[in-house]
């Protein structure tokens, strides 16, 4: 099944006029004409099947013929992510994230950090490209990119497990034996450099649990995608 993306449906839609972007590769690159059906999702938990009713490069309008709602993700997982010197592997963890099931993602600046700079506009296409392969109908949420210390002030009332994955020889769980099913859960995970131990200290301090992903030390995205995938299994029914 080919999915296609529209965020301005609502349930209750009779029609609906796909983006200018949307609507060229529909009718362009696909060659879509009227009366073909569609299946689409507005990324907020709906898929539609619709007949299309004006083929334009321009303005692609159908008319919608059947709705469906899908439940959530039965967890809200919340991913901190330093980015990557190579920003092809940020975008291949924000892929592998969106296939396997993440609700929020915020790029965060730590002091080891060599990239503070992010394509937000290419990451949120990233994440749409990956949300309609896999054929979901929730897109990731993606906040803007804060330092370290900005994104620990902001989650002072965040109500869930809270988690730091770091590299030191230090006190840490394992984060799979840290884990619970159907818990709003935040997990930090740093650059390549790891972070500081001033921001180790700094994140206990706030409540977050320190945690190791397993024996071996993980690349940046890597950790991210094992960690994501942890709070999945554990989630399976």
């Amino acid at each position: 099944m080919q999915l296609f993306y529209s965020p301005d449906i609502t349930a209750d839609a009779v029609e609906a006029t796909f983006p200018k972007d949307e609507s060229k590769h529909i009718v362009k690159v696909l060659r879509k004409r009227i009366g073909d059906v569609l299946n689409i999702t507005n990324g907020n938990g709906n898929f539609f099947k619709a007949e299309i009713s004006a083929a334009s490069p321009s303005k692609c309008t159908v008319k919608i013929l059947e709705v469906t709602t899908e439940k959530p993700l039965p967890y809200h997982l919340h991913l901190a992510v330093a980015p990557t010197k190579l920003n092809d592997r940020f975008e291949w963890f924000l892929e592998k994230a969106t296939e396997i099931g993440i609700s929020e993602i915020s790029p965060i600046i730590c002091d080891h950090s060599e990239r503070k700079v992010i394509k937000e506009e290419r990451y949120e296409r990233i994440l749409l490209s990956a949300m309609k392969q896999s054929l979901k109908a929730f897109i990731p949420k993606l906040n803007p990119v804060v330092t370290f210390s900005e994104f620990i002030e902001s989650q002072a009332a965040f109500n869930g497990d809270r988690f730091i994955a770091h590299c030191e020889e230090t006190n840490r769980f394992s984060l799979k034996q840290k884990l619970h099913p159907k818990q709003n859960t935040l997990i930090l995970i740093g650059p390549e450099g790891d972070f500081s131990t001033s921001e180790i200290e700094t994140a206990i301090q706030a409540g977050f649990a320190p945690v190791m992903l397993g024996e071996s030390r993980l690349r940046t995205e890597t950790a991210a995608v094992v960690a994501t995938h942890s709070v999945a299994f554990v989630n399976e029914v």
